[in-house]
């Protein structure tokens, strides 16, 4: 390429250094690898995520039964139809509920129990297990023996009139005023192994040295756990929360199986409300499934912002470091 200057001859540029040359070939090789190790699930992702909520979207501007062509368009009244259906916002509390009862109660009893399997106890292994196997048995299966357990002649009556309590006895999943909290009792049992799994190994993060200094200088064990060992978990404690909130408001399969959102309603979850009163009506249904998206993906946004930004900021490394 040449080059002309008003000060003297024309400049004639050489090649490209080639230091230049190997830092983009270097690019151009990290881009390709990154294609093509992202690609396939970036499609997958796609396919079975994006699509389907561009999907229901649109299906949801439409009064259509499923079954024939998408002719009448009806704008956001499905919309305005489920935010004014009393049923649809007990659902929303229900959702809301459960999510306030496990970070009050799950998360505090999960690092109670946490903390005390984390100390050198004999048959530590044996209740480890115990606490992580409810996790790994399939929902319907849970589902299915609490619903017996409970029923009106189930297992939980049976011994409370057998240790002279029968006067306690009643129908649990069928009693309006406590059907919700005896759900929450079921699913704290089936997804409380996953938390304390969860505080376990971010306990294992714990420098032990920081624990015998401080055991050195007096410090008792509760002071210990206060001032070390819980600060130190706080990053482990926001991605189980974060999890546990989004989970608690897409909660469906164990509610599904136990009561299908009854009696009356009283357990019903906007996933429970979505299946129940979109068979026939899939355009509803799909504004429904639109608007439990929407606030699943609102609450993940500000709980990122808010309480996971320090935890992402200290992962992430810039790339324009050499």
């Amino acid at each position: 390429m040449t080059i002309h200057t008003e000060a003297g001859p024309a400049v004639t540029a050489g090649p490209a250094p080639a230091s230049v040359r190997t830092r983009r070939s270097r690019e151009f090789r990290t881009r390709l690898e990154l294609g093509l190790l992202i690609g396939p699930a970036a499609l997958v992702f796609l396919a079975f995520v994006i699509l389907p909520v561009v999907l229901a979207a649109y299906y949801s501007l439409f009064n259509w039964n499923g079954l024939g062509p998408l002719v009448r368009f009806i704008g956001f009244t499905n919309y305005l139809r489920a935010l004014g259906d009393p049923v649809f916002q007990h659902a929303i509390a229900n959702n809301f509920t459960i999510v306030g009862l496990s970070m009050l109660i799950q998360g505090p009893l999960a690092i109670g129990i946490a903390l005390l399997l984390n100390r050198k106890l004999r048959g530590r292994a044996v209740f480890r297990a115990l606490i992580f196997v409810p996790y790994v048995l399939a929902e319907v299966i849970a589902g299915l023996a609490f619903k017996l357990i409970l029923s009106p002649r189930g297992g939980i009556n049976a011994l409370l009139d057998s240790i002279g309590l029968g006067d306690l006895a009643q129908p649990w999943l069928a009693n309006p005023q406590i059907a919700l909290g005896v759900m929450f009792v079921i699913l704290t049992w089936k997804y409380l192994g996953f938390a304390v799994l969860l505080m376990l190994a971010g306990l294992q993060g714990v420098p032990p040295e920081l624990n015998e200094a401080a055991s050195i200088d007096g410090a008792s064990w509760w002071q210990i756990q206060r001032r070390i060992t819980l600060p130190l978990l706080g990053p482990t404690i926001r991605i189980w929360a974060f999890l546990s909130i989004i989970g608690s408001l897409q909660l469906f399969d164990m509610v599904w199986v136990t009561t299908k959102g009854g009696p009356v309603g009283a357990t019903n979850t906007m996933a429970v409300y979505m299946l129940l009163n979109g068979q026939g009506a899939p355009g509803y249904g799909s504004a429904v499934a639109v608007i439990l998206f929407v606030i699943s993906l609102a609450i993940a946004l500000v709980y990122q912002r808010i309480a996971l930004r320090r935890d992402l900021a200290g992962a992430m490394t810039t790339s324009g470091v050499r």
